[in-house]
């Protein structure tokens, strides 16, 4: 009876499952679902993994300290503590590099929709390491921990906003690739509730809290499978076109439409024969010297805003206002919440508005605000300044939500072609992640060098990049990839177009008068 039961349970299973798989074939819900599932085991686990290790500071300081005690029978000092500390954090950053220098490749080889179920090797990998770190009393199984998740991290920051902008249809292109930076919004939120003292950011706990990465992976491992490989790569780099279609058509819940497949068809004409770019060719190539410029700028500007730096003096500035330690972190929250709010509002409104807008908008306002914060740190002694500083601490947030977080992760799928585009992605992904160590390294030294001032570098960074924004970038929305390359053909090739015009004139007029004599 237990095993006819068994038997019965598991050909359920088989059943529910083949019937899930009919409903993905054409439902016009596939997209959206794709999006979530990708997006889970994505870019929400580089917001999940920055928030969940502020919770556990003091508790993984005495581990490290008691390792040593118990080792080598020596106590270490403040510093030392704090140096090892800030390698633990640190060292996510370099694994986060080394996953976008090979997520390129990785999605050449293995397509979009395979690099990112691949990639859960190493979030397994580095939750394993954290969850048994305790037990085998090990400092240095965290540290190889990080090095992993931040591999993931780089990874998934590279490959999915590629996937979800190859996968979505030109009207909802800026929306679906932005979606990216909404749930990486949501992994900071999530991050935040679950490190609460009550969940698991208790001293009894923080193991378990550093491998809670796992959960969102497994979601992925089960649910991704199920989703299309992106239409683009079945048929520009894999060249099977009924493999294309048939993406199309599930992505799209009905038939394909001829102006869309004309579009991936075009595209496929333009790059027919052409190898995918290496990072470095990108750097001689001048039909592309614009939009790298770009990518590399904007990129850069997202780490060097200060918004991570922002978060790090939030408890400062609500210890200033008043709060306790207890209150404190329900406010953080806040905060987390404050970006994934502005997000979703990007989200909705970048169709409508405008990548180039959002961006501008977005830089400008945060240097408004650094501007605002650093008046209000100078005047701290007045009593109401700290409300203020509060003020600008969500303001900033919001305001690089509505653009920076956002957009940036638009770019390269939309001004960069299917041969250049991994390759693209890993020189943003390559400058984001180098930033990101930068100022995590630096902010400190900027805070006790600069002290009230130390907000006026982002602000110029802020400025500087709005500026740059104005001068050089198009607009994107709503264009086809190949209306937008041929756009940033003009940028690239301003003058030689003309003088090639005047002289194919010069031979037309030579001939005619050839002709004539």
């Amino acid at each position: 009876l237990g095993t006819i039961k068994c038997k019965n349970i598991f050909f359920d299973i088989v059943h529910t499952s083949y019937r899930l798989s009919l409903s993905l074939q054409s439902s016009p819900g596939t997209l959206v679902l794709m999006v979530a599932s990708a997006a889970i085991g994505g870019t929400l686990q580089y917001g999940y993994n920055l928030a969940i290790m502020n919770a556990p500071t003091i508790f993984i300081q005495a581990f490290i300290n008691e390792t040593f005690q118990q080792r080598w029978d020596i106590q270490l000092l403040d510093y030392q503590v704090t140096l090892l500390w800030t390698i633990i954090v640190s060292i996510f950053s370099l694994g986060g590099l080394a996953g976008a220098l090979i997520a390129g490749p990785m999605t050449i080889r293995f397509g979009r929709k395979n690099c990112l179920l691949l990639n859960n090797i190493f979030l397994m990998s580095g939750a394993l390491f954290a969850l048994t770190s305790r037990a085998a009393r090990s400092f240095e199984m965290i540290i190889i921990s990080r090095v992993l998740i931040g591999i993931n991290a780089g990874i998934s920051m590279n490959v999915q906003p590629m996937y979800f902008g190859e996968s979505a249809p030109k009207n909802l292109r800026g929306a679906v690739s932005l979606s990216s930076a909404v749930f990486t919004a949501f992994g900071v939120v999530l991050g935040q509730v679950v490190g609460l003292r009550e969940i698991l950011g208790s001293e009894s706990c923080w193991q378990y809290l550093l491998a809670s990465n796992a959960i969102p992976g497994f979601i992925q491992l089960l649910s991704l499978p199920w989703f299309p490989e992106s239409p683009r790569f079945l048929l520009i780099d894999r060249g099977d076109k009924e493999a294309c279609i048939n993406a199309l058509r599930r992505l799209r819940g009905g038939e394909v439409q001829s102006s869309e497949l004309d579009e991936i068809l075009q595209e496929q004409d333009e790059t027919r024969g052409l190898r995918p770019s290496r990072p470095w060719e990108l750097l001689t190539d001048r039909s592309v010297r614009w939009q790298l410029i770009s990518v590399v700028i904007i990129s850069s500007a997202m780490q060097l805003c200060g918004n991570d730096s922002i978060y790090v003096y939030a408890s400062y500035v609500f210890k200033e206002a008043g709060l306790s330690n207890d209150q404190i972190q329900y406010v953080t929250i806040g905060t987390g919440t404050c970006e994934f709010t502005a997000c979703i509002m990007c989200n909705l409104l970048i169709e409508h508005v405008g990548r180039r807008f959002m961006l501008m908008g977005g830089f400008l306002l945060m240097a408004i605000w650094a501007i605002v914060f650093t008046i209000a740190l100078l005047l701290e002694h007045i009593s109401w300044m700290p409300y203020l500083s509060m003020a600008c601490i969500f303001t900033y947030i919001l305001s690089f939500g509505m653009g920076p977080a956002g957009v940036t992760g638009v770019l390269p799928t939309e001004i960069f072609n299917q041969t250049a585009r991994p390759a693209a992605y890993m020189v943003a992904g390559s400058m984001m992640w180098l930033n990101l160590f930068v100022v995590g390294m630096i902010f400190p030294f900027l805070v006790s060098g600069l002290r009230e001032y130390c907000f006026v570098p982002f602000a110029v960074v802020c400025l500087s990049s709005a500026l740059y924004i104005s001068l050089f970038l198009p607009e994107t929305k709503g264009k086809s990839l190949s209306a937008i390359t041929q756009e940033f053909h003009k940028i690239n090739f301003k003058g030689h177009d003309k003088i090639f015009e005047s002289q194919t004139v010069y031979q037309q007029g030579q001939a005619c008068l050839s002709t004539a004599f």
